[in-house]
C-alpha cells in the first residue's frame, strides 16, 4: 500500500497495520522513518515544503514496491509519504516491509527508500531561518546508490 498524504502519520499504528496483514507469517518487519533535518550550510532550516506529482507519484512508488517484492521473498510493504510544508523535525516519509526472515526485510526497505528517492515525483524547496528559499537538488551519491541496487552482486553490496 502507497499513501501520499499532508497530514502527520501515527508510526505505532503504521507498524500495527502492517503486522495484522502478514498474518502471522511474518519473522521480521523493518521499517524507516525519514525526518525534516537541518541541510543548508550556516543557516538553520526552517521548513521543508514537498510537491508531488498526483496518481503518477503513487503508481512510481507502488512499482518499486513490486520489485522489491519481486527481489525478495517479502510478504507486504507500506509506504507513507507527506506532502506540503513541513517543519524542521517533522516525519516525512514511513517505509515498512514484512518477511519471513529479517535479511531480506532489510534489504527490500533500504532499496524501497533508496530508489523512492530517486523515481518518485517529489520537489523539495527548502526555506531558511534567514527567509531564503531554494528548490533542493538531487545529490549525486543517491543517484548513485540506486544505480548500485542493478549491478549483478547487489545483493551482496546490501548486507
Amino acid at each position: 500500500m502507497v499513501i501520499v498524504q499532508t497530514q502527520d502519520f501515527d508510526v505505532a499504528a503504521l507498524n500495527e497495520q502492517l503486522r495484522r496483514t502478514a498474518g502471522g507469517k511474518a519473522g521480521a518487519m523493518v521499517t524507516f522513518v525519514g525526518y525534516v533535518r537541518d541541510q543548508a550550510d550556516g543557516t538553520p532550516t526552517r521548513s521543508l515544503f514537498l510537491e508531488h506529482y498526483p496518481g503518477m507519484c503513487e503508481r512510481e512508488i507502488e512499482d518499486v514496491c513490486a520489485q522489491a517484492r519481486a527481489r525478495w521473498p517479502i510478504l507486504d510493504t507500506l509506504v507513507v509519504h507527506r506532502v506540503g510544508e513541513l517543519s524542521l523535525t517533522d516525519q516525512i516519509v514511513y517505509v515498512g516491509v514484512t518477511s519471513p526472515h529479517r535479511g531480506d526485510a532489510f534489504r527490500a526497505c533500504e532499496f524501497i527508500m533508496d530508489v523512492l528517492k530517486t523515481r518518485a515525483p517529489f520537489w523539495k524547496r527548502e526555506t531558511l531561518a534567514d527567509g531564503q528559499r531554494f528548490w533542493v537538488q538531487q545529490r549525486d551519491s543517491d543517484a548513485q546508490k540506486t544505480d548500485s541496487w542493478n549491478s549483478p552482486s547487489d545483493t551482496a553490496k546490501h548486507v
